[in-house]
C-alpha cells in the first residue's frame, strides 16, 4: 500500500511541460477567412500539439507583417501580392503556409446596373483602396476588353468598397472580396455581380498566407500550427454546420447573417495542405508583378516562399 501511494505522489508531483507560445497577428478583425485558427483554438488542436496560440488583431491592416519582420510577433497573416512586394522592398520575411488558397478579390458592379461587361468600363468611375498591385490587377482585365487604365477614372474609396458602389459614387470597384462584399450587397437589397480576376488574365494566386521572419522563426514549432489548421479545415469540410457553431460561439460580433453567408462561400477556398508550396504558382505571380512594372526583377521562389514541413 505504502508502495502504491509513493507512486501515486510521484505522479502527481511530476512536472507539467509548459506548451510553447507564439503570437499570431491577424490581417483584420476575426471574421470566416479565418475559420481555421479559431477552430483550431476552440478545438484544442493546437493544445495537441503543444502550442499556446495568441491572436492578435491589428489596428492597422498592413503593419502585422512589419511587426513579425521585426521580430514582434511568430507569424502573420498576409496577401501573396503584398509579399511579393515586401520583399523587393527587402523586409526579411517568407510565406510559410496557406490559409485561403483561391483569389477573393473581383471586380465588383451592380448586378441590375450599366456594367454588363468590363469593356463597358470606358469613361466609367472605378473605385479602390489600395493602389499598385490592385492597378495591374484591374489593367489586365481591362486590355482583355480592349481598354487601359488610361480609359476609366480611378477613385481611392479608401476601404468602403461596397458603399461607394451602391451610392453610386462609382459605377465599380477593384479589391472587393467575393465571400464578403456580394453577401453584404445581397443582405442590404442592392446585389452586385463579380467578374473574376483568375478568369481574366492574372495569375492564380494564395489570397491569405502566413508570413514568418526566416532569420529567426522555428520552423518545427511553424509546422506544428500548420497541423493544428490542416485538422482544422478537415473537421470544417466535413462539417460544415458544427463548424459554423464552434467558429460563431467564439464571439458575438460573429453570430450575424453576414458571417454566417460569408462561412459558407469561405469554407471551400481553404488550403487543404496549408503548408504545401506551389512553386510555380509564386514564380506565375512574380512574373507577373516584373511585367506589370511594379518591381525592379524577378527574385527567386526561395526568396519569396518556403515549405517548413520539407526542413
Amino acid at each position: 500500500m505504502k508502495v502504491l501511494l509513493f507512486f501515486v505522489a510521484l505522479l502527481y508531483a511530476t512536472p507539467v511541460f509548459a506548451a510553447d507560445k507564439m503570437t499570431l497577428l491577424l490581417d483584420w478583425f476575426v471574421n470566416p477567412d479565418h475559420g481555421p485558427i479559431i477552430v483550431a483554438q476552440e478545438k484544442g488542436y493546437f493544445a495537441e500539439q503543444g502550442l499556446e496560440v495568441k491572436i492578435i488583431a491589428p489596428a492597422d491592416p498592413s503593419d502585422p507583417p512589419k511587426m513579425v519582420a521585426a521580430g514582434k510577433g511568430d507569424l502573420a497573416i498576409s496577401y501573396q501580392p503584398q509579399l511579393h512586394l515586401l520583399r523587393h522592398e527587402g523586409l526579411p520575411l517568407r510565406r510559410v503556409g496557406t490559409l485561403i488558397a483561391t483569389p477573393l478579390n473581383c471586380l465588383l458592379v451592380l448586378e441590375d446596373g450599366p456594367i454588363q461587361s468590363p469593356a463597358d468600363l470606358k469613361g466609367k468611375k472605378i473605385g479602390y483602396s489600395v493602389g499598385g498591385v490592385e492597378e495591374a490587377v484591374l489593367n489586365t482585365i481591362l486590355d482583355g476588353h480592349g481598354l487601359t487604365l488610361a480609359d476609366v477614372e480611378l477613385v481611392n474609396v479608401n476601404f468602403s468598397l461596397s458603399p461607394a458602389l451602391m451610392s453610386g459614387q462609382v459605377d465599380a470597384v477593384i479589391g472587393a472580396y467575393r465571400n464578403f462584399e456580394l453577401n453584404q450587397m445581397d443582405i442590404e437589397g442592392v446585389p452586385g455581380r463579380c467578374f473574376y480576376v483568375e478568369e481574366a488574365g492574372v495569375p492564380t494566386y494564395d489570397e491569405l498566407i502566413y508570413v514568418a521572419n526566416p532569420e529567426t522563426m522555428d520552423a518545427e514549432m511553424i509546422g506544428r500550427f500548420l497541423e493544428a489548421t490542416a485538422k482544422a479545415v478537415r473537421f470544417i469540410v466535413n462539417h460544415p454546420e458544427e463548424s459554423w457553431a464552434v467558429f460563431a460561439a467564439s464571439s458575438v460580433e460573429l453570430q450575424d447573417e453576414l458571417n454566417k453567408r460569408a462561412w459558407a462561400d469561405t469554407l471551400p477556398r481553404f488550403a487543404l495542405r496549408p503548408a504545401a508550396l506551389d512553386y510555380g504558382r509564386y514564380a506565375r505571380f512574380e512574373a507577373f508583378l516584373f511585367e506589370a512594372g511594379l518591381v525592379p526583377a524577378q527574385n527567386a521562389i526561395a526568396d519569396i516562399a518556403i515549405d517548413v514541413s520539407a526542413k
